[in-house]
């Protein structure tokens, strides 16, 4: 469902670059040199990635971006996905493409029960044929769209910034969020951890690094869900 389509080459020497350059009296080029240095460079920029973390200090973070590609994704949920607005969208148009065949999410609370299940795709098929008939009809694809629900599939390529990322997990990967959202942060967090581990180590819910940020609306088991982002399990 999500791929990491592309991203900045070497992210963590790039920001760890950026970050020195702001305290440093030496040129752009030695600098790079001396994170560029093999093991022994890597290792001084995941430690300065590390300061930089815990002073709060991110906004070199976002000299580094990444690229993904979600497929199978609700409508519903790409609506929330875009309200993150430090992030650059392309998805399939509605407009133009029309919808041949019908693709849609079903959600779990509605598929573990057999007559729930049936009367939901009862009812999706419904509107699907109607959208079809639309279209034979010679309704424009852009006006028969006003028929098709939330549920149906979309695909959207999108970028964000590893500071953005961050925040992005942090809202979307605790358990207050809603289900479909949630398991495409969990899926970009796989993704991106191997990749630049100094930069997203710890990232997730408020709870992954101290005090859960939803006071009575928690989910009641922080520790769960503390040990899950951090193994990148998520058991809970």
């Amino acid at each position: 469902m999500v791929k990491l389509i592309n991203y900045t080459s070497k992210p963590e020497i790039t920001i760890a670059t950026a970050a020195r350059l702001c305290y440093s009296s030496y040129g752009i080029a030695k600098i790079e040199a001396d994170f560029n240095d093999g093991e022994k460079g890597l290792e001084k920029a995941r430690k300065l990635i590390k300061r930089i973390r815990t002073s709060g200090h991110e906004s070199v973070l976002e000299h580094s971006n990444f690229t993904f590609g979600v497929e199978k994704l609700s409508r519903s949920a790409s609506h929330q996905l875009v309200r993150h607005r430090i992030a650059s969208y392309s998805q399939r148009s509605q407009r133009y493409v029309k919808e041949e065949s019908p693709k849609y999410v079903v959600p779990d609370s509605i598929a573990g029960d057999e007559e729930l299940s049936a009367r939901y795709n009862k009812m999706l098929a419904d509107i699907f044929s109607l959208y079809g008939y639309f279209l034979e009809k010679g309704v424009p694809a852009e006006d028969a769209r006003y028929l098709l629900p939330n549920a149906t599939e979309t695909q959207i390529i999108f970028t964000m910034n590893a500071r953005e990322l961050l925040h992005f997990f942090r809202l979307r990967g605790c358990n207050r969020a809603q289900w479909e959202i949630r398991a495409v942060a969990q899926e970009m967090f796989k993704l991106v951890y191997p990749i630049a581990p100094s930069v997203f180590y710890g990232a997730g819910p408020a709870c992954v690094r101290g005090n859960c940020a939803e006071g009575e609306f928690s989910c009641g088991k922080p520790s769960e869900v503390r040990m899950s982002w951090l193994k990148g399990g998520f058991d809970f």
